[in-house]
């Protein structure tokens, strides 16, 4: 019998699933069963559903990581996160009740990643490529950063005022890899998120998308998060 918990993985704002592909192969190579699916992030409800059609698909207990601001669609699953057993935030949003992304990240100047937002007619933001591969994939082969350039997930400009309700981490066991290079989270703000959930925490040396530049950090961490959920669990 196979006693490993599910994993889901969120990806985050100007990526999609593809970007966990280094950390998918992994885990399936570790016998884990791995989703990853794409969210529309034209709103955090809809994201939110998207997560939770997810979640109703898995046989049993599941591990959920995101990453950016999939830390934000799993955090506002809220207490109601049936099956979920701990949480995985990987250079991710990690808001408490009653504040906001754009909140946040107005109190000081733009972050490099983020200082040139490009809004279109329907209100959808897009990274500049020179943004993108220079910042927000600063440590990424540049032939790689160009193709996670070419396929970006806007992020609906609304998304950054999304006031947060209870947050499930309050609910759950958490763990956080604060990406220290991080150049559109700063690295400080990641410490505090982690620091309020009482998460197990890590540092790793790496730019925003460790997932694609760190991926065995990664998959170390989600592994943890799962191997503890089994000893706790008496498994």
């Amino acid at each position: 019998m196979n006693t490993q918990p599910n994993i889901v993985l969120v990806h985050g704002a100007w990526a999609d699933g593809s970007s966990w592909s280094a950390v998918i192969e992994r885990l399936q190579a570790d016998g884990y069963t791995v989703t990853a699916p794409q969210f529309p992030m034209a709103a955090l409800s809809a994201d939110v559903a998207r997560l939770r059609q997810v979640l109703a698909r898995q046989n049993g207990l599941t591990i959920v990581a995101g990453h950016s601001y999939g830390g934000q669609i799993m955090t506002a699953l809220g207490t109601d996160a049936p099956n979920v057993v701990g949480l995985v935030y990987i250079a991710a949003f990690g808001l408490d009740q009653g504040e906001s992304i754009g909140a946040l990240l107005g109190q000081g100047p733009p972050s490099p990643a983020l200082a040139h937002l490009s809004i279109d007619a329907q209100g959808f933001a897009w990274l500049p490529e020179d943004d993108f591969v220079h910042h927000f994939a600063a440590d990424v082969d540049p032939v790689k950063a160009w193709v996670m350039y070419a396929v970006q997930q806007p992020l609906a400009g609304s998304a950054l005022q999304e006031v947060m309700g209870v947050p499930a981490w309050k609910a759950l066991p958490s763990w956080f890899l604060v990406a220290d290079g991080d150049q559109a989270i700063p690295p400080d703000a990641e410490r505090l998120f982690a620091r309020r959930m009482g998460a197990t925490t890590v540092e790793v040396p790496t730019n925003h998308v460790a997932m694609v530049s760190h991926p065995q950090d990664v998959v170390q961490l989600i592994e943890t998060a799962a191997q503890g959920h089994v000893q706790g669990s008496g498994v």
